[in-house]
């Protein structure tokens, strides 16, 4: 498959990029973008992907060719971020997922288009768990511009331009590195920060405050099943939204995983502190959802945290570099944006 992959140079799209590279049973060739020259991932072979930097606002063109398959859209600005600076939001995560529908849509009509949304569609009020069926009612910026693109995959379907699915993202925890900008940063900070003997601050006081998430290699696994083996053919044409399989934990299950995995003494680098603009948005978002739909089409979910914590330590734990002895997540009063994060 020629596949093109937004937002390249992300957590996400770095992940996704080698898992097709490193594919011994096909020889898929990737097209590798984002705001700046995204680095091809070291894989069984890297020759087969290419890497063009591109604003996708005015340069989506440069970047659609007429022989793409498959497109994965992981590009644009996270929650606190978006929040923060309205028109750099609305400009990273909807004009430019706009212009690069409009350059499918004239070069290469037909692709299949994986857009990474996420469960910020969604505000807390709404019934748990939540389904696909519950209307989408977002109390932030973020979940705005994603719903709003979701809008658009669907159109874009029904009219035949693509062939296109949203998948909701549950938070991806535990991420290597520093900080994002999202804000439930924190989610991997109170993991990745202490197994690196590092002291996180929590931006909540309250135990019991619950998330969905979900992990790295889970979350991996199934973006290439979507593109590659899925039957989107199962979904009719206006029914193209699906709440991607994750797990509800607290702060206090976390806490709990990193003691087993890591030992209690970790939880001494742990300190909550209350940010309020960053409590409003975490406290906006459901915290249970309804796998159902997504299990009965073949996605896969992680088993527990114990086990997310687990993948963490094995795959990037020993790589992980540190400067400083403490980390915080992002005040939205003073972000620093990284526009190549990737938008989940």
């Amino acid at each position: 498959m020629r596949i093109l992959i937004t937002g390249a140079a992300g957590f996400i799209g770095q992940l996704v990029a080698k898992k097709l590279l490193d594919d011994e049973k096909s020889a898929h060739s990737l097209i590798l973008t984002d705001i700046i020259e995204p680095p091809i991932p070291d894989a069984r072979d890297s020759s087969r992907a290419q890497a063009i930097k591109a604003d996708l606002c005015t340069e989506s063109d440069s970047v659609v060719t007429n022989d793409i398959d498959a497109v994965y859209v992981f590009h644009g600005i996270m929650s606190s971020g978006a929040e923060a600076d309205f028109e750099l939001g609305m400009r990273a995560n909807f004009d430019a997922t706009r212009a690069l529908l409009e350059s499918i849509r004239k070069t290469s009509s037909g692709a299949r288009v994986i857009y990474a949304s996420s469960q910020a569609v969604y505000n807390n009020s709404v019934t748990l768990p939540v389904t696909e069926s519950q209307m989408p009612t977002p109390e932030t910026s973020y979940g705005a511009e994603k719903m709003m693109c979701e809008y658009l995959i669907t159109e874009y379907t029904r009219r035949g331009f693509i062939d296109g699915i949203s998948l909701r993202f549950p938070t991806v925890s535990v991420r290597p590195g520093k900080p994002t900008a999202a804000a439930s940063s924190f989610i991997s900070g109170m993991i990745r920060e202490p197994m690196d003997g590092v002291k996180c601050v929590i931006p909540l006081e309250d135990k019991q405050w619950r998330h969905w998430l979900c992990s790295p290699r889970i979350l991996v696994q199934n973006l290439v099943y979507a593109a590659t083996d899925f039957d989107i053919n199962r979904l009719a044409k206006f029914d193209r939204c699906l709440n991607f399989p994750g797990i509800g934990v607290s702060v206090q299950d976390m806490m709990d995983s990193l003691a087993r995995v890591g030992g209690s003494d970790k939880l001494a680098l742990l300190e909550m502190k209350d940010e309020p603009a960053l409590k409003k948005i975490l406290y906006s978002w459901p915290a249970e959802f309804d796998n159902t739909k997504a299990l009965n089409l073949g996605f896969v979910r992680d088993t527990g945290f114990d086990q997310i914590v687990r993948d963490y330590v094995e795959r990037f734990a020993s790589r992980a570099s540190v400067k400083g002895n403490v980390r915080t997540g992002p005040k939205v009063e003073n972000i620093q944006m990284n526009a190549v994060e990737v938008a989940a």
